[in-house]
């Protein structure tokens, strides 16, 4: 019969320890980015960071110094910024400050794996974000983390535990990897899509300098508006809010109306705006679909096509190919943080057909975009079921609930998932 916590009682055998008593906890270091390389080299090691709340998806190596906070293969990572709780293992090296090392202190007591799944649970993870959510940025303390109790049975139902959500997970998991390629794929298949269309081009395709073929190229004031606190009709557009085709107003900062009247003296943005990055990152693309009071914050530039000429969606999906995508690569400057310069910005060459062609070309990649983000939304909300899956296991595991017949469960669960 499956060990259960009922009514707050733990199953007998079990005992409850706070977090720093099993296990030992240390944020990271933030060296200069201008120590950054991007390939292995003698004298330097393996530098863990987080984006989008996972761990880094590109190579990072730094000067190996006494400063910097190291990290085993043994230790378990934890995002301690905004997406709280996610925890990876990974090689020998070093890690920032938007991560936490947990280290077991006493392997006779506490198995590594038990500790590593228990993590992103509501005794965990679950605690540090009702600490978390009270911030504007979402951030926990080690401290507080210390303090966390759960539940540890004895050694050999931790390895029970662990040899169940091992199998029960390989099933999802796999099904996981499957659905993110079939992401991948579909994204891949409309990129594939757009560059041939500006690659191939056809009749009557004549090459121009973008300023050529805009109304206006407006630049960014360059300096930072000063913001306030509480939210106004006026809201400050960052290169954050840029992605892939879009521009995002949920995430904004606010200024009053004199600032805002300041910081769009040049011109006031419209709907229809074509927005660029020029750093931070550089190269990203959005169009503004909107008629709020909203300005560009520094790094960002406007394009506002001469309608006679060019088609302004043309324009959008132009700067998401590969050829402008080059051009702006080409004109990056900057050891550290690649930027684009102002001028530069303005001599991009472009290939416009004539506005019936551009028309027809929009129309079949608007067709083929839904399609994608059709195919896209459904992919994600198999990955949402598939990881809510994984969370209802990890809780039930940690009650005391699992029974040897879960892995099955679970793959089962996995697959209708897919299936669906």
């Amino acid at each position: 019969m499956p060990l259960k916590i009922t009514n707050g009682q733990l199953p007998e055998g079990w005992v409850e320890k706070k977090f720093g008593e099993i296990a030992l906890l240390n944020r990271g270091h933030n060296p200069p980015k201008s120590k950054f390389i991007h390939q292995p080299k003698k004298g330097y090691v393996r530098f863990y960071q987080i984006r989008d709340g996972k761990s880094d998806n590109y190579e990072v190596y730094v000067p190996d110094t006494p400063q910097l906070h190291k990290v085993e293969p043994d230790d378990i990572l934890m995002v301690a910024y905004r997406h709280i709780g996610r925890v990876f293992r990974g090689a020998s090296g070093a890690f920032n400050v938007a991560l936490c090392k947990i280290t077991n202190k006493d392997r006779s007591i506490l198995d590594d794996d038990y500790l590593f799944y228990i993590i992103p649970t509501e005794f965990v993870r679950g605690e540090l974000m009702k600490q978390a959510e009270r911030s504007l940025i979402p951030s926990m303390s080690v401290k507080h983390l210390a303090e966390i109790k759960i539940p540890v049975p004895p050694l050999s139902e931790q390895k029970r535990i662990v040899a169940i959500l091992n199998e029960a997970f390989e099933g999802i998991d796999r099904a996981i990897a499957n659905t993110e390629k079939n992401l991948t794929n579909a994204r891949q298949l409309f990129e594939s899509y757009l560059n041939a269309i500006f690659t191939q081009k056809g009749d009557g395709w004549e090459e121009k300098k973008i300023e050529d073929v805009c109304e206006s190229i407006i630049d960014c004031v360059n300096k930072t508006a000063p913001v306030i606190d509480e939210p106004s009709p006026f809201k400050m557009i960052r290169t954050t809010n840029v992605r892939g085709g879009y521009v995002n107003l949920d995430s904004v900062r606010y200024v009053t109306e004199e600032t805002y009247r300041q910081w769009t003296r040049r011109q006031i943005p419209k709907r229809g705006d074509v927005l660029l990055t020029r750093e931070a990152p550089m190269g990203e693309v959005g169009m503004l679909l909107t008629n709020d009071h909203v300005f560009l914050g520094q790094r960002i530039v406007s394009y506002r096509t001469d309608s006679s000429k060019l088609d302004n969606r043309f324009l959008l999906y132009a700067f998401q190919s590969n050829g402008l995508q080059s051009q702006i690569k080409a004109f990056a400057s900057g050891s550290t943080v690649q930027h684009m310069r102002v001028p530069d910005t303005k001599i991009l060459r472009i290939a416009v057909p004539s506005l019936s062609i551009q028309r027809q070309v929009v129309q079949k990649l608007d067709t083929l975009l839904f399609q994608t983000q059709r195919l896209e939304a459904i992919y994600r909300q198999k990955l949402s079921a598939l990881n809510e899956l994984k969370q209802s296991i990890l809780q039930r595991a940690f009650t005391g609930e699992l029974t040897a017949d879960t892995a099955n469960q679970a793959t089962k669960a996995a697959k209708e998932v897919v299936a669906a």
